[in-house]
């Protein structure tokens, strides 16, 4: 069993959980921005008017701004294929009103385009990775009002425009169907119930599903018409959608427990890629707007534009999975931006997430057997507490035994026949983490002195990781046994 020839080997970020720089160069303030630190056991929060003497993670993240072209130097190093990054939307448009881009925010997205490719890396690209701007979140409570489309479509524009001819590889929306949750309203779609007063990140304050299945909708117009355009810019793109992959099993075999998993994975890991990808929405769907009182207001034309802007090829993040139950006796526990019941055949992670890499190569069959297109898995990695050895350097191989063993299961998935065609783990390099707001939960291959408590130079370390993930590439995935790194020490 082997990769393809051409496998896309890399890593993956967000804007606004590596960048800081927040206020630099005339960037404007997204949603993002407004969430504080949090930890495992403290919700982070949204505060619509700034906090004295408290913590943004955001504002100031790894400050990759200015130390972009370390960070990619370090990619190469491992020999990235292909790095996926996120253009922040308000250092193109500040607060998304603007009639001319911000020339500073597109210049910096040059620069570091240019430097992935010096190196030959292919950058994959989300236009929108939880950093809609906060003007239009208390304007027109984000993607709920549908002149936010036309905002979006501005900006979109103007990066398809300005980065033709130097990025292939493109998505749309970050884990959009996060958006079926009440905690993406804010984040994947811009809905904020109060943008006045605060409220915790997990539980957002007056939640109401309409509004957000509604937000939900124009966000997939918003989408297709990319696509749409985007072809138009430049035939070459490639524009796929972002998709949290939750597998979910039913608890039991009693068949109540198998109804209430298929609708489950129905609303969660189905819905919206439906959309995407097959251009239409899924008759289930109905009986479900029916039983909750939703109503999706649809202008004349909006069918057209999702048939015609459905997306080239499906990517997602996995981390863990879940079980589904009606039963009592089960156990909760936490996961990727939602929580669930308990499997008790797996481990799980520092943080609750459990570990099921055979999960991901029943995911992957599902989707091709769904959609019959390309896949990329674009966030997969381990979130944990990261300490240095004696010798100074962090050996984390309970980071490399999961990705061993996600990576095993991938190659089983293409056995099976899946045409899988790139990986991007998730965190390369240690950034803040998007649940909690803290940088505790560390990913990547690479150590930054960064700490929650303010300290931290900022320097960046290789971990063992680093060292096996060449490997890995080197071999495009054929050696996955431990590296010696008694003669890498720092």
């Amino acid at each position: 069993m082997s990769f393809p020839k051409g496998f896309l080997w890399g890593g993956a970020t967000a804007a606004n959980q590596l960048e800081g720089a927040w206020n630099e160069d005339g960037k404007g303030v997204s949603i993002s921005d407004i969430s504080t630190g949090g930890s495992a056991k403290q919700s982070k929060r949204f505060t619509p008017v700034f906090e004295e003497g408290t913590y943004y993670p955001s504002h100031v993240a790894i400050d990759h701004y200015h130390r972009y072209k370390e960070d990619i130097k370090l990619f190469a190093e491992m020999g990235f294929k292909v790095y996926r990054f996120s253009i922040n939307w308000t250092r193109i448009y500040p607060t998304g009103f603007e009639d001319e881009p911000n020339e500073k925010g597109l210049a910096f997205y040059d620069d570091l385009i240019d430097e992935c490719n010096k190196y030959n890396i292919e950058p994959l690209i989300t236009l929108c990775h939880y950093e809609i701007p906060f003007e239009i979140v208390k304007k027109y409570k984000g993607f709920a009002s549908r002149e936010t489309i036309d905002l979006f479509m501005k900006y979109a524009t103007t990066v398809f425009e300005r980065y033709k001819g130097k990025v292939k590889y493109w998505l749309t929306f970050n884990e959009i169907n996060n958006g079926t949750n009440p905690v993406g309203g804010p984040l994947a779609l811009g809905v904020l119930g109060d943008t006045e007063n605060a409220s915790e990140f997990i539980h957002p304050v007056n939640d109401d599903p309409e509004v957000r299945f509604q937000a939900l909708h124009h966000t997939f117009v918003a989408s297709a018409l990319a696509v749409i355009i985007g072809h138009q810019i430049d035939p070459n793109f490639k524009i796929g959608c972002m998709q949290i992959m939750a597998t979910s099993y039913a608890l039991t075999p009693d068949p109540k427990d198998q109804i209430l998993n298929q609708q489950h994975n129905h609303i969660m890991n189905w819905f919206c890629s439906d959309v995407q990808c097959r251009g239409a929405y899924p008759r289930y769907m109905n009986r479900y707007f029916k039983e909750h009182n939703i109503n999706i207001k649809m202008l004349p034309g909006d069918t057209e534009i999702l048939r015609d802007g459905h997306v080239d090829f499906y990517t997602c993040s996995y981390y863990m999975s879940f079980c589904q139950t009606t039963h009592d006796n089960r156990e909760e526990v936490a996961g990727n931006m939602m929580g669930g019941t308990a499997n008790p055949y797996l481990k799980a992670s520092d943080w609750g997430w459990q570990i099921d890499p055979i999960g991901l190569r029943y995911a992957l069959n599902e989707i091709y057997d769904r959609y019959q297109m390309p896949i990329m898995v674009v966030e997969n990695g381990l979130g944990a507490y990261d300490e240095k050895g004696e010798d100074g350097m962090v050996h984390d191989t309970y980071r490399i035994d999961y990705l061993r063993q996600h990576i095993e299961q991938m190659k089983e998935a293409v056995e099976d026949g899946v045409d899988l065609i790139g990986y991007t783990s998730w965190g390369c390099i240690d950034l803040v983490s998007a649940s909690t707001g803290e940088y505790a939960k560390r990913y990547g291959y690479i150590y930054v002195n960064k700490f929650d408590d303010g300290s931290g130079d900022f320097s960046r370390e290789r971990k063992e990781s680093f060292y096996w993930y060449k490997k890995v590439i080197e071999t495009n995935g054929e050696d996955l046994t431990d590296v010696d790194t008694t003669d890498l020490r720092p």
